[in-house]
C-alpha cells in the first residue's frame, strides 16, 4: 500500500484530466451535428469527419508515441506529461467560447492536430510512471487502479454534463484541464530512470550548453536517434513471444474499441434519438460499472488467476457486449450492453501489465509507446473501415436493413483478439518448446 499511497499525485493528476476530457464526449455529438447538419438526426457528412480526424490522429500518433515513450525513460515522465495535457486545452478552450459552424471547424483543426500528441499519451506515459514505482508483481492491480481511476472521472465527467447546459460544458471542461496541467506541474514528483542525466529536458542550461558547444550538430542527431527506428521496434517485438502476441492483441483490441466509439453515438442517434442526456446516463452506467470493476473487482483477481485470463474474460464480454449493441431491437438494449464494462474494462489494463513484464526496468516508457503506437495505426485503420459502413447503413440507400451492420462488423474484430489473447497463455509453452528443439539441433 506504501507505494500506491506514494502514486496519489499521479492519480490526482489523471482523475483530474480525464474528468476534463471525457465530460465533453456525450455533448460533441450534438455540437457536431448542430454544426454541419442542423435540425438532422442523421449525418454522413459528420461521421466521416469523425472518421477522418481519427485516420489522422492515428497516423501521427503512430510515429509520436514510441518517441514520446523513449523520450520519458531518458527525460522522465513529468517533463512529456506538460506537453499533451497543455495542448488538451486548446481546443477545449475554443468551443468553450462558442459552438458555431467557424468555431467548430477551428476546433475540428485543432483537436486533429493536438490529438497527435494527446491521444492515449496522458495514460501511456501514466503507466510508465506506475511501472518506475511498483514492483512487477504488484503492476496489474496497480494499472487496474489507475484504470479504474480513469473510469471514476469518466463518470463524474458524464454526470456533471448530464446537469450542465452544452456551453457551461466546455466552459467547465476547459478550466479543469488548465486546473489538472497546474496540479501536476505543482505537485507530481518527477520519475527520471536515467541517473546520468541531471539536467531536465526543458532546462536552460542544457539548451545554452547546446547551442554553445562546438559538436551541436553531433547533440541534434542525439536527440534524433531517440526515436526508435523500425529495427529497434521490429527487435523489441522479437524479443518474446509473449510481447508479439500482446502487440497483436492491443491491435485488435484498439481497432474494435476505435471502431464502436466512431460509430456508436451516431448509431444511437438515428436509431433512437438519444440526445446527450441518453448519452450521458449510457456513459455514467458504463463507467460506474468500469470503476467497480478496475477499482476492486481486479486486484483481487490478479494474483489469484493471473492478467492473461482475466485479459481473455475481458474480451470474451468485450465481444458480447458489441454484438448487443449491433442487434439492439429497444432503447433499453443499450443501457443492458453498457453494464457488461464490468467485465470488459479488464482487457487494457491486463495487456498493459503483460507487456510490462517482458522489459527491463529502462525500457519500459518505450514499450508502453510501442504499444500505445500499434494501437494508434488501429486508429488509422478503424475509421477506414467502419465510418462508411455506419454512413451507409444509417441511409436509406444501405443494401439491407441492418442498421448495426458495421458494429456487427466491429465485434468479430473483438473476436479475433480474443483468440489471440488465449495464445497468449501458450506463448511460454511454445517458446520452452522452441527452445527445447534449438538445443536438439544444436551438435
Amino acid at each position: 500500500m506504501e507505494k500506491l499511497s506514494g502514486l496519489s499525485h499521479l492519480f490526482a493528476t489523471i482523475f483530474l484530466h480525464n474528468f476534463a476530457t471525457f465530460m465533453v464526449l456525450s455533448a460533441i455529438t450534438d455540437v457536431t451535428m448542430a454544426a454541419l447538419c442542423p435540425g438532422q438526426d442523421e449525418c454522413s457528412i459528420a461521421i466521416y469527419l469523425s472518421g477522418f480526424q481519427q485516420a489522422i490522429t492515428g497516423l501521427g500518433s503512430l510515429v509520436v508515441m514510441p518517441l514520446m515513450g523513449n523520450l520519458s525513460d531518458k527525460y522522465g515522465r513529468k517533463a512529456l506529461l506538460t506537453v499533451p495535457m497543455t495542448l488538451t486545452i486548446i481546443p477545449l478552450a475554443i468551443l468553450a467560447c462558442s459552438r458555431t459552424k467557424s468555431f467548430f471547424y477551428a476546433y475540428y483543426a485543432l483537436k486533429t492536430l493536438t490529438a497527435i500528441f494527446c491521444e492515449g499519451s496522458v495514460h501511456c506515459l501514466a503507466l510508465a510512471y506506475v511501472a518506475d514505482n511498483v514492483p512487477e508483481g504488484r503492476r496489474a492491480s496497480a494499472f487496474g487502479i489507475l484504470s479504474g481511476i480513469g473510469s471514476c472521472a469518466f463518470v463524474c465527467g458524464n454526470l456533471s454534463t448530464r446537469f450542465l447546459s452544452t456551453s457551461s460544458t466546455f466552459q467547465v471542461s476547459a478550466s479543469m484541464a488548465i486546473a489538472s496541467t497546474v496540479y501536476m506541474t505543482v505537485f507530481l514528483p518527477d520519475s527520471i530512470i536515467d541517473e546520468n542525466l541531471s539536467i531536465p529536458i526543458m532546462s536552460t542550461a542544457k539548451v545554452e550548453s547546446i547551442t554553445g558547444s562546438d559538436d551541436g550538430s553531433a547533440k541534434k542527431q542525439q536527440v534524433f536517434k531517440t526515436l526508435p527506428s523500425i529495427e529497434d521496434i521490429i527487435a523489441l517485438l522479437k524479443s518474446s513471444l509473449t510481447f508479439t502476441q500482446a502487440a497483436i492483441v492491443s491491435f485488435f483490441i484498439n481497432l474494435a474499441e476505435v471502431g464502436l466509439h466512431a460509430s456508436l453515438l451516431y448509431y444511437l442517434k438515428a436509431r433512437f434519438h438519444f440526445n446527450k442526456d441518453q448519452f450521458a446516463d449510457l456513459m455514467v452506467i458504463s463507467g460506474i460499472a468500469g470503476t467497480i470493476s478496475q477499482m476492486l473487482i481486479m486486484p483481487m483477481l490478479a494474483p489469484a488467476i493471473g492478467e492473461d485470463k482475466l485479459l481473455s474474460i475481458g474480451l470474451f464480454f468485450a465481444s458480447v457486449h458489441m454484438l448487443l449493441y449491433s442487434i439492439a431491437w429497444s432503447f433499453w438494449v443499450p443501457y443492458v450492453a453498457a453494464m457488461l464494462s464490468v467485465f470488459f474494462v479488464l482487457s487494457q489494463p491486463c495487456i498493459r501489465s503483460i507487456v510490462s513484464r517482458q522489459v527491463g526496468s529502462y525500457e519500459q516508457g518505450k514499450a508502453q509507446g510501442v504499444i500505445t503506437g500499434i494501437g494508434s495505426l488501429a486508429n488509422v485503420i478503424s475509421p477506414l473501415v467502419f465510418s462508411p459502413l455506419t454512413a451507409l447503413f444509417l441511409s436509406e440507400r444501405a443494401p439491407f436493413s441492418f442498421p448495426g451492420f458495421s458494429i456487427m462488423c466491429i465485434a468479430f474484430a473483438s473476436m479475433i483478439a480474443f483468440v489471440q489473447s488465449l495464445i497468449i497463455r501458450l506463448a511460454p509453452q511454445i517458446s520452452e518448446q522452441r527452445a527445447g528443439n534449438r538445443n536438439c539441433v544444436e551438435p
